[in-house]
């Protein structure tokens, strides 16, 4: 959409682990090169974590991307499985055969992956398994994983492996009955943010790869990224890319530090204070404390008689003041951890559960394995809406919808999202679980899929000189939601006084103000004025 408005051949910030945009950093060099020395140097195990977004799965590619010619790589991207699982997932990387008799002994697999590896030593082949996401390893497999390192000969190991995952990797093989691995481990690497001037080289490699030939970020901007995404490569990437859509949109050839607040308060469902802000308040707080102790000092006779009032006892039928005794309490939100909750449901995450779960919100019937879902939604008078938005975006349509959340192994979930507010969101994952928006938007990057219910199907575009059913729908729903009650019929003309209420509409629902009622507005429009059985994500919004 802006690549030919700033002279781009490419997106520059997608979140494909593209190894041509990878940017090595002094922290991401020195991990490759651990990785690099894992498969050319024989040994028991090299370990590499990091957060969620740091940069572990792009390193990874990079590493596939220069593997020596003498060695073989065995890449397990998702490590959930069990023990014969994971030694068959291991075979089939390597292109061996297995039997189907063996396929469930963990002792023909063994002895059929060690014929295998003694094979390749002979020819002066190294064998390299690479564990992506490591930290979902079970105790069983971890154990085997351990046993594999046995496989030698009397001068080397014959499988080097290699584990990259999340910081509950250290905190795993840390465990007590796990330290014979632990003391396997021969390289550590742990992978941290980026830093600030790392991050403002980062998004202008970034830019240069995509055929950039100016700084489209000025300094200040740049500063704002860093700030508000904390040196996360994702969401560094995630931000930039909103913030170039913002300043295509207004026709800015260059992003300045507002757009990059405005495509990070997106991102993360919230508004995002400038820099200064705390410092002002800070200073107006502190000058208004000046003042009331000035206040205090000149009226502290009167304050001390107002105090012996106040400890004075109290008769024994005598309340509490109300602002005192209607004081709430308030528990703090749950905040569950997203990556666990993902693990331990994987089984409902895929197309039909989601589509299930979703459906039944709207009290229509899912055929798991039919046809596609939103022809079966378009069969029960229900629209889809496939598109890639922000929070701010859910909040506007207000309809439950399946956010694609992807884990950082390249694993997708498919995630029914029911309720949000300013600060968390509430998914369906085994029930109701409700996550922080900013964890939810290290695993959505925007994606969505949602149901809403037109006036009529096709849906179509409404403006001046239509009329019809949809147009009397578009007119007696602005008119509810204006609090007007015109007598007579309802006009089913589109004439200059709907453009008018439509645009009203639209300023008020920071839509395009065209006076065109296309699907985002009727969408937007159908939520505000929607019935009590119609699922809402802001409940409190029925009936306008």
């Amino acid at each position: 959409m802006y690549l030919t408005f700033f002279g781009l051949n490419e997106k520059p910030f997608a979140i494909t682990p593209d190894p041509r945009y990878l940017y090595l950093s002094e922290r991401h060099a020195e991990a490759l090169a651990h990785l690099v020395y894992g498969i050319n140097e024989a040994g028991g195990f090299v370990q590499l974590t990091g957060e969620v977004g740091t940069g572990k799965t792009t390193i990874v590619r990079s590493l596939l991307a220069q593997t020596p010619k003498n060695a073989e790589i065995a890449l397990i991207l998702n490590p959930r499985m069990t023990a014969p699982e994971f030694l068959l997932t291991i075979c089939e990387e390597l292109g061996i055969g297995v039997p189907d008799a063996a396929q469930q002994s963990l002792k023909d697999l063994v002895d059929i992956l060690s014929e295998y590896l003694l094979r390749a030593h002979a020819q002066g082949q190294r064998v390299v398994l690479v564990v992506d996401e490591a930290q979902n390893l079970s105790p069983d497999v971890l154990e085997q994983v351990r046993l594999l390192t046995n496989l030698e000969t009397n001068t080397q190991k014959l499988l080097q492996i290699i584990l990259i995952g999340q910081p509950e990797l250290r905190e795993l093989l840390s465990r007590n009955e796990l330290r014979q691995l632990a003391q396997r481990i021969t390289g550590r690497y742990h992978l941290i943010p980026l830093s600030h001037d790392e991050t403002v080289a980062y998004v202008r490699h970034r830019l240069r790869v995509a055929g950039a030939t100016s700084d489209i970020f000025g300094h200040r901007g740049l500063n704002e990224v860093f700030r508000l995404s904390g040196g996360v490569p994702r969401v560094i990437n995630v931000i930039c890319d909103r913030a170039l859509l913002g300043a295509y949109s207004l026709d800015r050839h260059h992003v300045t530090p507002s757009l990059v607040r405005h495509a990070a308060s997106e991102v993360f469902g919230r508004y995002l204070a400038p820099h200064w802000l705390p410092w002002a308040v800070t200073a107006a707080i502190a000058a208004l404390l000046a003042i009331g102790t000035t206040a205090l000092w000149n009226f502290r006779p009167t304050l001390s008689h107002v105090m012996t009032a106040a400890t004075a006892p109290r008769s024994s039928g005598a309340a509490l003041p109300a602002a005192v005794a209607a004081t709430p309490h308030l528990a703090p939100a749950p905040q569950p951890n997203l990556a666990q909750l993902l693990v331990g449901h994987n089984s409902e995450t895929d197309t039909d559960s989601a589509f299930a779960k979703l459906f039944g919100l709207w009290g229509a019937k899912y055929q798991p394995n039919g046809i596609d879902p939103c022809t079966q939604a378009t069969q029960q008078h229900l629209e889809c809406i496939d598109e890639r938005g922000s929070f701010g975006q859910l909040r506007l349509y207000n309809h439950p919808a399946i956010l694609m959340l992807s884990d950082g192994s390249g694993t997708s979930h498919q995630v029914v999202l029911t309720h949000l507010d300013d600060e968390h969101a509430q998914l369906q994952l085994g029930g109701p679980h409700t996550v922080g928006l900013g964890e939810l938007s290290r695993y959505w990057l925007g994606d969505f899929v949602m149901l809403w219910q037109p006036a009529s199907s096709p849906v179509k575009a409404l403006s001046v000189g239509m009329r019809g059913a949809d147009v009397r729908w578009l007119r007696q729903s602005l008119e509810q939601l204006a609090h007007l009650h015109p007598s007579g019929p309802v006009s089913d003309m589109f004439d200059a006084e709907l453009t008018g209420l439509v645009r009203d509409f639209q300023r008020q629902h920071q839509l395009s103000v065209d006076g065109i009622a296309g699907v985002q507005t009727q969408i937007a429009l159908a939520a505000a004025v929607a019935g009590p059985k119609v699922p809402l994500l802001l409940a409190d919004t029925h009936g306008g």
